[in-house]
């Protein structure tokens, strides 16, 4: 992914005809790339400046297009690169209403997620660092998105991987950001487990419009694995409520028995217990 001296060497791997990925470093994290006769469609932008700044050096590779961007959710991962986006001429970057609230709310507390790889990000310090929502908001309604020869459309089926996912359809191929996650556990620390399942099932109703599925991490899947990893989902949360339920029971001793390694399967158990909790403190 990056060479001897550290330089970005990821490179873009065509999934259909016009619909491209590339699978940035650091955080393994997807971006997509929907090419049209007219525009071309940037589908998450990146941990920072630096990791924003190659995204688009590959892009103008390929295409001297206007560009519009997708922030698939509010992660530092998917959307840290957006400033510098916009300082190149990205007028227009799409994401749900809830996202952009995400973003603006916690934006500087993810900060130093990225120090590793970037750390003017990290610091606040240097150009493009600044935390930028998205600017175009896609709520209810799927929004279609026309880039000339071809077009996209960009929609929310419901809470999972956050409250907030955004899916964006291309041809056959759907990028679901990650609420589809390859070579590695999902991340439960700020989902909604339960819904998850449901959203799940709901993509899984799509296999007559797509057949490849491009995750947020990982290499693209067909609906064959979304369907395992909902299953295994609600298998998971089957036991983990289960465990909840035995206030007797210590329930970390669940875990072993998770199919998720240690620290998602924790995760998964203290995400669980916070949204139980709110659920009482509502009633």
């Amino acid at each position: 992914m990056t060479d001897a001296a550290g330089q970005d060497t990821a490179m873009w791997r065509e999934v259909a005809p016009r619909v491209l990925v590339r699978t940035n470093p650091g955080f393994g994290m997807n971006t997509g790339l929907v090419i049209g006769d007219e525009r071309v469609l940037i589908i998450d932008t990146g941990a920072g400046p630096r990791q924003g700044a190659a995204i688009l050096a590959a892009v103008r590779e390929l295409t001297d297009l206007p560009l519009t961007a997708v922030n698939t959710h509010a992660h530092y991962d998917h959307y840290f690169g957006n400033a510098v986006m916009a300082a190149h001429g990205v007028a227009d970057i799409w994401a749900t209403s809830r996202c952009a609230a995400a973003i603006t709310e916690r934006g500087d507390s993810q900060r130093p997620a990225v120090a590793a790889l970037e750390a003017e990000m990290a610091a606040g310090t240097g150009g493009h660092t600044e935390i930028l929502a998205p600017t175009r908001l896609v709520d209810g309604a799927p929004v279609d998105l026309d880039l000339g020869g071809i077009s996209v459309t960009l929609f929310h089926l419901g809470r999972g991987h956050t409250d907030h996912d955004l899916l964006v359809g291309a041809g056959d191929v759907l990028f679901t950001g990650d609420l589809v996650e390859q070579g590695a556990d999902p991340s439960f620390e700020d989902s909604f487990p339960k819904e998850w399942i449901r959203t799940l099932g709901k993509m899984t109703a799509l296999e007559d419009l797509y057949s490849v599925f491009v995750p947020g991490h990982g290499e693209p899947v067909s609906m064959d694995f979304v369907a395992t990893q909902m299953n295994k989902m609600r298998t998971a949360v089957a036991v983990t409520r289960s465990a909840m339920d035995q206030a007797s029971v210590d329930m970390t001793k669940a875990i072993p028995i998770l199919p998720y390694g240690p620290e998602q399967s924790r995760a998964l158990l203290m995400r669980l217990r916070t949204l139980a909790r709110w659920k009482w403190l509502k009633q």
